[in-house]
């Protein structure tokens, strides 16, 4: 079985980004993205009615770590460190070496590779550090740049699943995609 640690707190560092914890200083842009209707449009969460509700978010990310049961990472540029967005390995099984990736990102970030850059980190994370055996992305069939993301990441799509979830009064369908550790002769790529 997988065992996972993440104390120390795991900060990564790309080209561009700084991936570290998410804080309660967060809370703000936390609210923006989770309050925005383009970036939730295909989120099936409930948006947040008060930065309490944000609090209480940051802290079950807090649990999620301080238990190893997932990890979140606040997405930042290395000349700002104001939270643009985040992403995380979630709902990691130990028993079978898997976690799903999450992620948002502010819209005024978006378009210049950013969430490719600060994704190819965390797969190198999940496969290299956690010793992950594969790592899924859940999404909606219409969140076209979300499949494009995970297509240029290598990701392949695994299933298709016919109105599986529930959410404000609609069944809808739902999309896994997956990208598997591969080795060879002992060393890992991704």
């Amino acid at each position: 079985m997988l065992t996972v640690n993440f104390d120390p707190f795991p900060v990564l560092i790309t080209e561009r980004l700084i991936l570290r914890r998410i804080g309660n200083n967060d809370a703000h842009e936390i609210f923006s993205l989770r309050s925005d209707e383009q970036i939730m449009k295909y989120i099936c969460r409930p948006k947040p009615r008060h930065m309490d509700d944000i609090l209480q978010f940051i802290q079950k990310i807090d649990k999620m770590i301080d238990g190893n049961e997932g990890i979140a990472w606040a997405m930042t540029l290395k000349s700002d460190p104001k939270m643009m967005g985040h992403i995380s390995l979630h709902v990691i099984n130990k028993e079978h070496y898997r976690a799903e990736v999450g992620y948002m990102m502010l819209p005024e970030h978006c378009g210049i590779g950013l969430m490719s850059e600060a994704l190819r980190a965390v797969l190198d994370y999940g496969f290299n550090n956690l010793r992950l055996h594969s790592i899924e992305a859940n999404i909606s069939p219409q969140n076209h740049h979300s499949r494009k993301l995970l297509e240029r990441n290598n990701f392949i799509k695994e299933a298709h699943f016919k109105e599986n979830y529930y959410w404000e009064g609609e069944f809808l369908d739902s999309v896994i995609y997956s990208l598997i550790r591969k080795t060879n002769a002992g060393s890992i790529h991704t």
